[in-house]
């Protein structure tokens, strides 16, 4: 079990990252057909993490649980970003990330009706308060970079990649974090490939420009590997509903980083239509946030 200032410093680098990754998406299907770039994404990430497996000295189980957690992890990346990479075509960076931002309330309701989950009131309140924020979102949008298409495309994306936490967790077979991406990283490059006679016409003829290859080689190093190393190790040692707090913390961040790297432009309308979504989000997790902190100062108190 890694120590809390081990996962805690995991923690920090996966919100980072998430937060910058929806613009590297952004720039790298900027000069690369959107399906080439997420195909590129696999068959680039997979020798690179096969390299660091043989590095760590970690190996590859093949056996039938550890080949259902490796399909239920792909889920996160082939599964959830290709819609992902469609919405490209409609949404803002921070607009993805905004979205992303709902994962906790979809993990939410995937638990309350396919795993019984109880949703206490103000859960409830969180989520009816995000879902007036995103409404008002949609009508503040008026312009291609915040696109009711773009918005369907995302909540799909969130939903699958919420019913892969789960999945993964369900499953829960013994593996290390690097194995775990490592396999799924290669389910999603087999996708990949049965993807390429589809798009085969679409391929890049020519060298994209740098800000594409910018945006290609951070997906690959730091989303593909980097983020799901964290992601995966995070998944096998805190609970689900705290690592959905991670996207909570990043749409502001990576709106922030939109508008300074991207010259994204949001309309007032859509600020407080985010604001809202985000209130919505800090309502449904308020008990989670009170029980922490109350558990912090249990703990401070002892030490004195």
């Amino acid at each position: 079990m890694p120590s809390k200032a081990n996962l805690a410093t995991t923690y920090v680098l996966l919100i980072f990252i998430w937060s910058t990754t929806p613009l590297a998406i952004v720039w790298s299907v900027s000069d690369l057909n959107a399906f080439w770039a997420l195909a590129l994404r696999f068959f680039l990430a997979l020798p690179l993490a096969v390299a660091l497996l043989f590095i760590f000295k970690n190996k590859l189980p093949m056996d039938k649980l550890s080949l259902q957690s490796y399909l239920a992890g792909s889920l996160s990346f082939i599964g959830s970003q290709i819609f992902t990479y469609m919405a490209t075509a409609y949404l803002s960076s921070g607009m993805i990330a905004l979205m992303f931002g709902l994962a906790p309330i979809m993990t939410g309701l995937i638990g309350r009706f396919f795993f019984h989950v109880h949703l206490h009131r103000l859960q409830w309140v969180g989520m009816a308060v995000a879902v007036t924020g995103l409404s008002i979102i949609c009508l503040g949008g008026s312009d291609h970079h915040i696109n009711p298409i773009g918005i369907v495309l995302m909540l799909i994306s969130v939903c699958v990649y919420c019913v892969s936490m789960f999945w993964v967790k369900k499953v829960n077979a013994p593996l290390q974090p690097m194995s775990q991406a490592t396999g799924s990283i290669l389910i999603s490059a087999l996708f990949s490939l049965c993807m390429l006679p589809f798009i085969w016409q679409e391929m890049p003829t020519q060298l994209p420009s740098t800000k594409a290859l910018i945006g290609l080689f951070y997906s690959v190093i730091m989303a593909s590997l980097v983020a799901m190393f964290c992601y995966f190790k995070l998944v096998q040692n805190i609970k689900a509903t705290t690592l959905s707090l991670t996207t909570v913390m990043t749409p502001m961040l990576a709106m922030l980083f939109g508008a300074i790297l991207n010259d994204e432009k949001l309309t007032v309308l859509v600020v407080v239509g985010a604001v809202i979504l985000l209130s919505g989000l800090f309502i449904y997790f308020y008990k989670d946030f009170k029980a922490s902190r109350e558990l912090a100062q249990k703990i401070s108190t002892s030490k004195h």
